[in-house]
């Protein structure tokens, strides 16, 4: 097209009389020319599918004017000029400046052949008065000099963006259609009062700078309407827009695609309940930058919403997952908000059509299915499977069903002792969360707590456990007891930043001294969110509560963190415990804990003793404390009591009391 462009100009100008131009009216046709440019330098931007890339021109009316009354080779060489010096300002390539001039050329050439025409007028003519009679032929020629650059623009936009040409057209003609008719009107209107001079011209500056404002006050609302306030992401709307498009482009050339990548931040609400929403929201706008530079411009993020991303991938599965690692790998850097330096992690769901769905519905369902399984399994990347959409509507019903019960009370707590294995006297007990549900009956809590994590009301759940296992305890010791309370920490609100001043509040209220509670945590807990747990834990240990390794052995074992982190017990696993009389690899791997336990100074607690032999071996090993069934089940607070009391009796009946 740029040769057919460059073609058309030296023919044109070839061909021009210019001997004729010269007697032509110059100032008027100079102020047009002045015009003109001024309007090809200051256009107004355009949004195709919320990406900008695009302008309309308020040279229009001028340069149609010229056709007219200067004639075709004046109108070119004046547009070329313009568009060079429009190209020239914006740094534009030589290829892009090139593809400019010769898209305007051929409209022209267009509309003066439309024109002349219908005026029943040389093609080449040269200067001429319009009348009145030849402003129907003008406004024709203008409108096609609009729809030629209008269709060679959306050829190039199409084939770059991978859509149907008339996709591009009718986006296009929403910003083109008023604005452009008005223009030409203008321009019909200048091309007769030309011969009254420049002063009346002039006049017509004033609703050209209308039209300007008002375009570009259309113009601003409809980005608004496509991007996201925050960040200047497209938004929620244009993702889809984007998907149905990219469905289309794969239809026409089926190679895999498209694909779609969710990403998540963890712990999001955590920074905003601690420092406060104005921080989350600058960190919002570092996260969105960061996301923009590691596309690199080939693919575009979006913002559904909170701390939600999207990214459409135009590729197969491979190329799916590879973007969703580059954002992931974005985010790994820390982000300073002011003074405060910030470790953001997310998670990402990955779902390519059309082994994951054929509709841009279905692929954002099975993306957010991805998604929740990443949050679940902690694997930061998760690709859509069908089996993580086993239950999805259950789950969702169950989660329904949890912020019932937590709103109408209906979570309890049971407590299983914790026994001195050299006295057998009760020494501490763990609570542990129970959920009756009035139809599913009991709900194992290995069923609801990852919903809870996921979900934001996990922080609740902890409140709820915490709040009901201090109160039991104040009771305790109102009844002249005095016992440790363990409570479990998941590994999601272990890196709650917000968690310590909890746990404070709820001491308080209860007046509970700090050293009674025993908050447990797991290793994979402690090893999710190193920076942050580390922050939380030492905050914890300096209110002076207890902090207890759960599940020893069993996570991503690393003696690094006992090392790093300052913690009070540990308690060995029951995968370990059961069989340690009959599994000469158990009896060594509970051994060996105990010895480097009490060597580091820490308590011992070993869990799931099932029978006297375990208990005793376990005592002469010497492990100082036991938990399971032997020793007793998780039971209600007046059971917990009943035995409380039972032991002090004993005790006082014991010779060893008497004396």
């Amino acid at each position: 097209m740029c040769g057919l462009g460059l073609a058309a100009i030296v023919g044109v100008v070839a061909r021009t009389s210019w001997t004729s131009v010269q007697h032509g009216p110059w100032w008027p046709i100079g102020f047009l020319a002045v015009a003109a440019l001024v309007g090809e330098v200051k256009p107004l931007r355009i949004s195709r599918s919320g990406t900008s890339s695009g302008t309309v021109s308020t040279s229009g009316p001028y340069i149609v004017a010229l056709v007219a009354v200067a004639g075709l080779g004046t109108a070119v060489l004046v547009q070329a000029f313009a568009s060079l010096a429009d190209d020239v300002v914006n740094r534009r390539t030589p290829k892009k400046s090139a593809f400019n001039t010769a898209q305007y050329v051929l409209s022209l050439v267009a509309a003066r052949a439309v024109y002349s025409g219908l005026a029943d007028l040389p093609f080449f003519g040269g200067p001429m008065t319009v009348e009145v009679r030849h402003v129907g032929p003008l406004l024709a020629g203008g409108i096609a000099m609009v729809v030629v650059n209008l269709l060679l623009v959306a050829a190039v936009v199409s084939i770059s963006m991978s859509q149907p040409i008339l996709t591009t057209v009718r986006e296009d003609a929403k910003f083109h259609a008023a604005t452009q008719l008005v223009l030409l009107c203008i321009g019909a209107v200048a091309a007769i009062v030309v011969k009254d001079g420049v002063a009346v011209l002039a006049l017509l500056t004033a609703p050209v700078v209308a039209v300007h404002w008002t375009t570009a006050a259309a113009i601003r609302h409809a980005y608004e309407a496509s991007h996201d306030s925050l960040t200047g992401l497209k938004n929620r709307d244009q993702l889809h827009i984007q998907l149905d498009h990219a469905f289309v482009a794969a239809h026409r050339a089926p190679s895999g695609g498209p694909g779609l990548v969710l990403l998540d931040l963890d712990h999001f609400k955590d920074i905003n309940d601690t420092l406060g929403h104005p921080v989350g929201d600058r960190l919002l706008r570092q996260v969105a930058q960061r996301l923009v530079l590691a596309l690199g411009g080939s693919e575009f993020a979006s913002r559904l919403g909170g701390d939600e991303f999207a990214v459409v991938v135009e590729g197969d599965l491979a190329a799916a997952q590879a973007v969703a690692h580059a954002l992931l790998a974005a985010l790994n850097a820390p982000m300073r908000v002011d003074d405060v330096e910030l470790l953001v992690r997310a998670s990402a769901g990955v779902a390519v059509a059309p082994e994951h769905g054929d509709t841009a519905e279905s692929l954002m369902k099975n993306a957010d299915i991805a998604l929740y399984q990443a949050k679940l399994d902690r694997d930061r990347i998760s690709t859509y499977s069908p089996e993580y959409d086993v239950n999805t509507l259950g789950r969702l019903q169950l989660l329904a069903d949890l912020r019932t019960a937590l709103d109408n009370g209906q979570l309890d707590v049971a407590y299983q002792p914790q026994v001195d294995l050299t006295s057998r006297r009760m020494v501490g007990v763990e609570a542990l969360i129970r959920w009756q549900h009035p139809t599913r009956g009991s709900v194992p809590p290995d069923s609801f707590i990852p919903l809870a994590e996921n979900s934001g009301l996990i922080a609740e759940v902890t409140a709820t456990v915490l709040d009901a296992a201090l109160g039991h305890l104040a009771e305790l010791r109102a009844a002249g007891h005095e016992l440790r309370m363990a409570v479990n920490l998941s590994a999601r609100h272990l890196s709650d930043l917000a968690l310590p001043r909890q746990v404070a509040e709820a001491l308080a209220r209860h007046s509970i001294p700090p050293a009674m509670l025993v908050l447990e945590v797991t290793e994979t807990g402690i090893l999710a969110d190193p920076a942050r747990v580390d922050v939380v834990i030492a905050t914890l240990r300096n209110l002076g509560v207890g902090i207890a390794v759960d599940d020893y052995g069993t996570g991503h074992a690393s003696l690094s963190y006992l090392k790093r982190l300052e913690v009070d017990e540990l308690k060995i696993d029951r995968s370990f415990v059961v069989d340690m009389g009959r599994d000469n690899h158990d009896f060594i791997i509970v051994r060996s804990t105990i010895a480097l336990a009490l060597d580091l100074g820490l308590r011992v607690i070993a869990e799931g003793i099932e029978d006297e032999e375990t208990a005793a071996a376990l005592c002469a090993l010497g492990c100082g404390v036991g938990q399971g069934y032997h020793l007793g089940r998780p039971t209600t607070p007046d059971q917990i009591l009943l035995r409380l009391a039972n032991e002090r009796s004993l005790a006082a009946e014991s010779p060893a009391a008497t004396r």
